[in-house]
């Protein structure tokens, strides 16, 4: 954490070793929940729909509440280290306070929008497709501006934005 802080991180082999595996594994992440979403649910209304409240045309049974309860379970978890992880890193990306402070506010948000909005479609409203929609590609847009900030600190050997922010 000190090499971090103290923009040593720059000179350290090692750390900057290790931060290029996070972010190749972060991209790993933002690209296979992205074929997942397509290839699962869709970007389309009536997919997302029929994705969690069933469709009797395509012989797709609704998602019951074990089935959301075990992919939240999950997710809550996952998700949430994963997002506390890269927004720990921005901080340290010389950037404009504003900006990392909705982008970190907007990860999060997105994130627990996104899991929330598929059992309301389930439990309470077609409607919130749209919610689920939104949530997901904001989701996966801050997701990859994260992931593409901190590959250009780390590449660009930039120093530590973190004293200089405060």
């Amino acid at each position: 954490m000190r090499f971090v802080i103290t923009g040593e991180w720059t000179q350290n082999r090692l750390l900057r070793l290790i931060m290029l595996w996070f972010l190749f594994y972060s991209t790993g992440l933002w690209v296979t929940n992205t074929l997942l979403f397509f290839n699962q649910i869709g970007l389309h209304y009536e997919s997302v729909v029929a994705f969690y409240r069933g469709s009797e045309a395509q012989f797709m049974p609704p998602r019951s509440y074990k089935v959301l309860l075990e992919i939240s379970h999950f997710h809550l978890l996952a998700m949430g280290i994963f997002i506390l992880t890269l927004s720990h890193l921005v901080l340290f990306v010389p950037m404009a306070p504003r900006i990392k402070y909705w982008l970190i506010h907007l990860t999060f948000l997105s994130a627990i929008s996104d899991e929330a909005a598929g059992w309301l479609i389930r439990f309470a409203h077609p409607f919130f497709a749209y919610i689920k929609m939104g949530a997901f590609l904001l989701l996966q847009t801050t997701m990859a501006v994260l992931i593409i900030a901190v590959l250009l600190a780390v590449c660009r050997k930039a120093r530590s934005a973190y004293t200089e922010d405060r």
